[in-house]
């Protein structure tokens, strides 16, 4: 039976290897959109943020600007299964020093740390937004097929 995970346990998991978030969000027409990204969990004395980096030109970008809503799905593939959804608004920051070090940090995750400062000059640029979401609330559990 699906187990409710606690706060350290959330923070593992969405921290856990190279899972990918799966980020919702609303479509200027109105539409519904998904894509995957690549994250990492920026803890605060109140909780944490999940944050990323996309391009200032992208259509999320744009999305983010008129409507920050999002949702944010991170999920284990293999059984027992489990997954966290985040609900919360997003904010877009043009803060060079900050935008080079967490596309770094989040290239060192996915690519690993022999690749990282090369993620971090070509995700972390002039052209590139450093996204961070804020969640408001959480859906967290594991051990889904019991």
């Amino acid at each position: 039976m699906a187990r409710p995970l606690d706060d350290e346990e959330t923070r593992r998991f969405l921290a856990s290897g190279t899972r990918t978030g799966k980020l919702a969000w609303v479509t200027k027409s109105g539409r519904p959109a998904v894509t995957p990204v690549w994250f990492v969990v920026d803890e605060r004395a109140d909780g944490f943020d999940i944050v990323f980096n996309t391009a200032k030109a992208s259509g999320k970008a744009k999305a983010f600007a008129r409507d920050p809503r999002v949702s944010l799905v991170v999920d284990e593939e293999h059984p027992p299964y489990g997954l966290v959804k985040l609900d919360g608004v997003v904010e877009l920051s043009d803060e060079p020093e900050s935008r080079r070090a967490f596309a770094t940090r989040i290239g060192g995750r996915y690519m690993g740390p022999d690749r990282a400062e090369e993620f971090g000059l070509r995700n972390g640029g002039d052209d590139e937004w450093l996204v961070r979401l804020r969640p408001e609330r959480v859906t967290a559990v594991t051990d889904i097929t019991g």
